[in-house]
C-alpha cells in the first residue's frame, strides 16, 4: 500500500487535516477518561473505606480486557476501514456507558467497573485503527515530532485532567461524571466524521475468512526483527513495574506522605506539568535522536525515579521525583510508538500493534492484581524498589540494538489487507 504523504512535500504537521482532526477527538476522549478515572477511584475509596484490593481492581477492570482484545482488535484494524471502525467503536462506548450508567442509578455500586472494562475492549478496535491512519496521512519524517504532538496532549491533561475529575465528581456525583464520558464520546465520534475519506482498499472475497492466518502473521512479523522483539521484552518489563506502582499510588499519599486521598490529584498534575515541558523538549531534537535511545533514557529515569518515590516521607522530595520522572517520560512514550511506526511495514501496523501492546497492558494486570496481597506481604519501599529494578532490565535490553536504523524498505506481509 502506497503512502498519501510523502517525505519529499510533506505539508506541516499542524496544516494536516488528519493529524487536525485526531487531536481534537483525543482532547474530547481525554475529557471523559479522566473525569471517568476519578469519579470511580474516588468513590470506590470512599464506598470501601480505601480497601486496596477494591482500588487495585479498578485497574484490572480497566487494562484485563486490553489484554485479551488487543490480538483480536489489531488484527481486524487491518482488515477494516479505519475511520468507519473508529467512528463506531465511539459510538458503541457512548452507548454502553449509557447502559452502564441505568445499571448503576439502579443497581450495584459495583457496576462502575463496567465503564472502565466495556471501554477498554472497544479502545483495542479504535487505538490500532489511529496508528493505522497515524502511518498513512503522516510523513515518515515527521513520525517523531507526530508523536511529541501526542504525548503533549497526554501531559496537558496529566496536569487539568486530575483537577477536571476530582472538580466534577465533588461538585456533581458519580453519576454526572459517567455521563460526562458518554457524551464526549459521542461528540469524538461526531468529530471524526471530518478524517479524510479512506483510501484503503478493501479486502476481496478471497480475503476474508483468513482471520487465523492473518493472526499469526502479527506474531512472526515481531518475531522476526530484533528491534520488535527487544521492544516486546521491554514492553513485558515495563508493564511489570508500571502496574504495582500505578495501583499503589493511593497509598504512596495517604501512607508514606501522611495527606488525604485527594491529594494524589498533585502528584499527578506535578507529573503532568513536566511532561508538557518535556514532550516540547524532546520534539525539538526528535529527528536526532534515535527512538530506541530515547526509550532507554527514559526508562533509566523511571527506575531512578519510582525507587525513590518509594523510600520518600517527604511531600517536596516526593513532588520534586515526580516532576523530573515526568519530563523524561515523554522519551518513553514517543521511543515506543516511533519504534511501532518505523519498523512497520503500514498495512501490519494495526497487528503489530495488537502483539506488543498485550505484552505491556499483560504485565501490568498481572501486577496489578498482585499489588494487593504485595503490600500486606511487603514495605511500600520495597516494592517500588523492585519495580525501579524492572524498569532498569527494561533499559538494558535496547542495548544490543541501540544502533539500528530503521530499513528504508520494510519487510511485506504476504497478504495485503
Amino acid at each position: 500500500m502506497n503512502r498519501q504523504v510523502q517525505g519529499t512535500n510533506a505539508p506541516s504537521l499542524f496544516r494536516n487535516r488528519f493529524l487536525q482532526t485526531i487531536l481534537l477527538s483525543s482532547v474530547l476522549l481525554q475529557i471523559g477518561i479522566w473525569v471517568r478515572n476519578f469519579a470511580i477511584l474516588l468513590y470506590v475509596a470512599e464506598t470501601t473505606n480505601n480497601d486496596p484490593y477494591a482500588i487495585s481492581l479498578i485497574s484490572v477492570a480497566e487494562f484485563a480486557p486490553i489484554f485479551v482484545f488487543s490480538f483480536i482488535g489489531g488484527t481486524f484494524a487491518d482488515r477494516w476501514r479505519p475511520k468507519r471502525t473508529m467512528i463506531w467503536c465511539d459510538v458503541l462506548s457512548a452507548v454502553s456507558v449509557f447502559a452502564v450508567l441505568l445499571t448503576i442509578h439502579y443497581g450495584s455500586w459495583h457496576s462502575v467497573y463496567l465503564v472502565a472494562f466495556i471501554s477498554a475492549i472497544l479502545s483495542q478496535f479504535s487505538q490500532p485503527s489511529s496508528m493505522r491512519l497515524f502511518k498513512y496521512h503522516v510523513a515518515e519524517e515527521q513520525l517523531q515530532q507526530g508523536m511529541a504532538l501526542f504525548q503533549s496532549l497526554m501531559a496537558i491533561f496529566m496536569v487539568l485532567g486530575p483537577m477536571l475529575g476530582t472538580f466534577v465528581y465533588s461538585t456533581f456525583g458519580l453519576e454526572i461524571s459517567i455521563a460526562v464520558m458518554g457524551i464526549v464520546f459521542l461528540l469524538s465520534a461526531l468529530v471524526l466524521v471530518r478524517l479524510p475519506e479512506d483510501q484503503m482498499q478493501t479486502q476481496t472475497a478471497g480475503a476474508k475468512g483468513q482471520f487465523r492466518k492473518e493472526f499469526v502473521e502479527g506474531f512472526r512479523y515481531v518475531w522476526q526483527s530484533q528491534v520488535l522483539r527487544m521492544l516486546g521484552l521491554a514492553f513485558i518489563l515495563a508493564g511489570l513495574s508500571v502496574g504495582v506502582a500505578q495501583a499503589l499510588n493511593l497509598f504512596i499519599v495517604t501512607e508514606q506522605l501522611g495527606r488525604s486521598k485527594e491529594f494524589l490529584q498533585y502528584l499527578l498534575m506535578v507529573n503532568g506539568a513536566a511532561m508538557l515541558i518535556g514532550g516540547g523538549i524532546v520534539a525539538t531534537f526528535a529527528k536526532k535522536v534515535p527512538p530506541q535511545i530515547l526509550l532507554a533514557i527514559g526508562m533509566v529515569a523511571g527506575a531512578v525515579c519510582t525507587a525513590i518515590v518509594g523510600y520518600s516521607t517527604s511531600v517536596p522530595v516526593t513532588l520534586t521525583v515526580q516532576f523530573l520522572n515526568g519530563l523524561v517520560f515523554p522519551c518513553i512514550h514517543i521511543g515506543i510508538s516511533t519504534m511501532i511506526l518505523k519498523w512497520s511495514e503500514a498495512s501490519i501496523v494495526g497487528r503489530v500493534n495488537g502483539v506488543l501492546n498485550p505484552m505491556f497492558v499483560g504485565m501490568m494486570v498481572i501486577s496489578m492484581s498482585f499489588a494487593g496481597p504485595l503490600k500486606d506481604a511487603f514495605s511500600l519501599s520495597t516494592i517500588y524498589s523492585g519495580a525501579g529494578f524492572l524498569f532498569l532490565i527494561g533499559a538494558l535490553a535496547m542495548i544490543p540494538i541501540m544502533n539500528h536504523k530503521a530499513p528504508d524498505k520494510l519487510p511485506q506481509v504476504a497478504q495485503e489487507v
